[in-house]
């Protein structure tokens, strides 16, 4: 009787959750909405301090990566605060839009995730029409909202994840028939994928390629199924590279960015970004001493942010932004695994697909800027100037946090 009163006080004293449940609970599917009021204890405030930490050192960053872009001419008209103010007002508007998607029940979000995934579509075609999507640097990756720009490729990350989500419940008895259960969804982003690299985006496409490859994996998939769907992934990718000569020429610069036929060009970026990590050493020169943001390195406030960070902070600094990531992912992951002990699958996988979207994006971003991958046009989340990212992550951490406050009511004797 200890053992079990000790239990019992745990599950209704707030108690950390562990994987080893006493009991699968909670029926199959989803009950109505509790009514009751949502308590500090509902929610894992480890996880909400570590993205508001996340938050908030990136906007400093931000500040102080663009702090010096008015200087050049082609941002002559921008106030020095330009980028610091409008990376703060996507704060206020995603935090709001996050405050709103944590107010939609799982069973609301397993219903909605067709229509997202056509909306995504429908945006993904409009940006390639002459007029709607706005072009930078050849990319045509925008959609012009007046004040701001909307990127579609980020909300099509989750329209994805909720869909192969899903797609996987429903499919869960066919799982081990190939065509039946896997071509339908693929063909959905093989569709994704065409537009995605007519814009051109390839980055978005990886990720959104990875995401579902991963909720793949996680649901069940039989894996000689898996690993036939990731060869062919690889096979395409590398298709794409061959048949595309700034593609290869990207590879090229990779492989030495320091070839005179590259530091100007290709390997322009990743040169100034492993400068800037040069420069930094081991503890920083100190906020806001960066040379390399001076002119020097392009996309310092967005895509090499990390870089900056490096240079400013050092090797502590960027060490600090890899562990509190890794901690993000793995705690992500965790909850999804709770919500599949409670019979909540749809819930787990979307969870489990938000940790293998934040994980792999902030692998990718920080193996570009340290020069262990080619370069790609993918932000570090939560961090880099962007709104629709800053956007689509705090929505995604929202979500999570929603499957994590209807475990905790499931656990503690309520309905989800």
């Amino acid at each position: 009787m200890t053992v079990l009163a000790q239990r019992i006080r745990g599950w209704f004293g707030g108690a950390p959750v562990t994987d080893a449940l006493p009991v699968r609970l909670g029926p199959q599917g989803y009950g109505r909405s509790s009514n009751q009021p949502v308590r500090l204890s509902d929610f894992d405030h480890a996880l909400v301090w570590v993205v508001v930490a996340l938050l908030a050192w990136g906007l400093v960053m931000v500040y102080s990566a663009s702090i010096a872009l008015p200087d050049n001419p082609k941002f002559g008209r921008y106030a020095h605060t330009h980028f610091l103010t409008r990376h703060l007002l996507s704060l206020v508007v995603a935090f709001v839009a996050a405050l709103i998607a944590f107010q939609i029940p799982m069973a609301r979000w397993e219903k909605l995730a067709p229509w997202l995934l056509v909306a995504a579509l429908v945006l993904l075609v409009a940006v390639l029409i002459p007029g709607i999507g706005k072009g930078v640097n050849g990319a045509r990756r925008w959609i012009a909202l007046g004040i701001t720009n909307f990127q579609p490729s980020e909300l099509a990350k989750l329209a994805v994840l909720l869909y192969a989500a899903d797609y996987m419940v429903r499919k869960m008895d066919v799982k081990e028939h190939f065509f039946r259960a896997v071509a339908p969804m693929g063909a959905a982003v093989a569709i994704i994928g065409l537009l995605l690299l007519a814009e051109p985006d390839m980055g978005a496409f990886m990720v959104i390629a990875v995401i579902a490859m991963g909720i793949l994996f996680l649901g069940g998939v039989n894996a000689r199924m898996f690993f036939l769907i990731a060869a062919i992934l690889l096979v395409a990718f590398v298709l794409m590279i061959a048949l595309s000569e700034w593609r290869r020429e990207r590879i090229f610069a990779y492989l030495n960015p320091w070839d005179e036929r590259h530091t100007l060009g290709k390997g322009y970026q990743l040169s100034h970004s492993l400068i800037a990590f040069g420069r930094g050493q081991i503890f920083g020169v100190g906020l806001g001493g960066s040379v390399e943001k001076l002119h020097w390195l392009p996309e310092a406030h967005t895509d090499f942010l990390l870089a900056v960070i490096g240079e400013e902070f050092g090797l502590l600094g960027v060490l600090t932004i890899v562990a509190l990531f890794f901690w993000l992912t793995r705690r992500v992951m965790h909850i999804g695994r709770q919500a599949i002990a409670l019979d909540r699958v749809f819930a787990g996988l979307v969870a489990q697909g938000v940790g293998v979207w934040m994980g792999f994006q902030a692998f990718i971003n920080m193996g570009v800027n340290l020069g262990a991958l080619p370069t790609k046009g993918l932000t570090l989340p939560f961090m880099s100037y962007g709104g629709s990212a800053i956007l689509m992550n705090m929505v995604a951490v929202a979500i999570v946090l929603r499957i994590d406050y209807e475990n905790r009511q499931l656990m503690h004797g309520g309905r989800s």
